[in-house]
């Protein structure tokens, strides 16, 4: 029983190697380009989306 789950065990991790040698990790400038994309992302959406409550918070005082 033990001997079969050590096999399964050993299995597993030669597994994980072989798919870590699959891996492609990006380069610095890659990381550094993507990360700005999604923090200029996040301030615009930021933005829009304080300009529509803005907008929704005017027009519900407008009709109340």
């Amino acid at each position: 029983m033990f001997k079969r789950m050590i096999d399964n065990v050993k299995e597993f991790l030669g597994d994980v190697r072989t798919e870590l040698k699959k891996v492609s990790f990006p380069t610095k400038a890659e990381t550094i380009g993507s990360t700005t994309v999604v923090i200029v992302f996040c301030v615009l959406m930021s933005i829009y989306l304080s300009v529509i409550d803005s907008f929704l918070s005017w027009l519900v005082g407008k009709i109340i």
